[in-house]
């Protein structure tokens, strides 16, 4: 039995009727940029969120860079992130010239917040969270530390759609929270898409003037902006899929809930949940010490896997610059060396969970 890492076409397939439904309508409406399905979606999204503002964005990246910008975060600042995430949260501080300080994650794999008050001096001006693989970060901790040093507090949502800590959604507790709606994504697009929301009416008056050229009124340009909009028929698939976000959220839990139930390897462990928070699971994280032998032993028996993320950023080719060598953040690069990501994915069957969990039980 071959068993993908993920299957997008089962996500539509699932809901085909009413994707194509939209798409039709979108296509005969005539209008492609900026109109209602737009308008309709940031309105759900920030409903849903519960947040006041939402504003729609060609992707994640470009929420979080138009984000730091907004935030007037720019050359000379520090922005506190962690270090295991991936490359697009230090790209929205670094497309902005500001500097990424990075930290050391939890357990969680979200970052130690015990270790944000040593990393603060005068340059610092915000704090980023990544709610990586879908599990919220402490935020009480965060949101002390932000309070306490005046700082801004900047959310990485691409994989926590609809995650909760403490009841409240993760992109609502910062001063902006940016999300991707990259296909792989629990709201997932059919390309490239993303948002960004807030509380704040000027920040999101001020995203949506950046990402139509810097323009408020047409052919009147305010600042040196991007083209960044939404396009109409992401967002009226967005719509479709946001639609059915809570039965596609219980269905990862499900999946989550068995193979946490059932995995009992010792040469591999499972992800740890936060107390008081939900994870909506957009990855299954394993660790194994032995990875590359556990994943040629998976490829032999035709299962995919993944690494998020094998090199971690201040590793990357594109940030030598700062500086940073092997050794410099431990745990980091312990986890990019130990996590690899297991089938997990809307549509997934009860047959081909089976098959993933009898064989990870049965590596030796």
């Amino acid at each position: 039995m071959k068993v993908a890492t993920n299957r997008l076409d089962r996500g539509f397939f699932k809901y085909q009727d009413e994707f194509e439904q939209k798409a039709l309508e979108v296509l005969r409406s005539g209008w492609y940029i900026l109109g209602n399905e737009v308008k309709a979606f940031e309105q759900e999204f920030a409903e849903y969120t519960g947040t006041k503002y939402c504003v729609g964005l060609a992707s994640g990246l470009d929420a979080l860079s138009l984000g730091v910008r907004a935030l007037g975060i720019d050359k000379g600042d520090e922005v506190l992130v962690q270090g295991n995430t991936y490359i697009a949260s230090v790209m929205g501080i670094t497309m902005n010239g500001a500097t990424p300080i990075f930290i050391e994650p939890d357990e969680y794999h979200s970052i130690d917040a015990s270790r944000l008050e040593a990393a603060i001096t005068d340059k610092t001006k915000a704090i980023m969270v990544v709610h990586l693989y879908g599990e919220p970060a402490d935020m009480d901790t965060v949101c002390a530390v932000c309070k306490k040093h005046g700082l801004r507090l900047i959310e990485d949502c691409a994989q926590s759609h609809g995650a909760c800590y403490k009841g409240k959604m993760t992109g609502s507790f910062g001063d902006i929270g940016c999300f991707s709606f990259y296909p792989s994504k629990n709201v997932g697009a059919f390309g490239d898409a993303g948002a960004l929301v807030t509380d704040d009416e000027e920040i999101a008056r001020k995203i949506r003037m950046l990402r139509n050229y810097g323009s408020e009124v047409r052919y009147y340009f305010k600042e040196v902006g991007i083209n960044s909009r939404l396009d109409e028929l992401q967002a009226g698939l967005l719509r479709v899929r946001l639609s059915h976000i809570d039965e596609l959220t219980k269905e990862r839990e499900a999946i989550a809930a068995e193979y946490k139930k059932r995995l009992n390897n010792p040469l591999f462990t499972l992800p740890p949940e936060r107390e008081n928070a939900n994870c909506v699971w957009h990855q299954f994280v394993i660790r194994c010490r032995d990875r590359q032998r556990l994943i040629d032993y998976l490829n032999e028996h035709e299962i995919s896997t993944i690494i998020h993320y094998p090199i971690p950023p201040h590793l990357s080719e594109c940030y030598e610059c700062l500086g940073h060598k092997k050794g410099d953040f431990p745990i980091t690069e312990q986890f990019a060396d130990e996590v690899l990501s297991i089938p997990m994915f809307n549509g997934l069957t009860r047959e081909e969970q089976d098959y993933v969990i009898t064989t990870l039980n049965d590596f030796s």
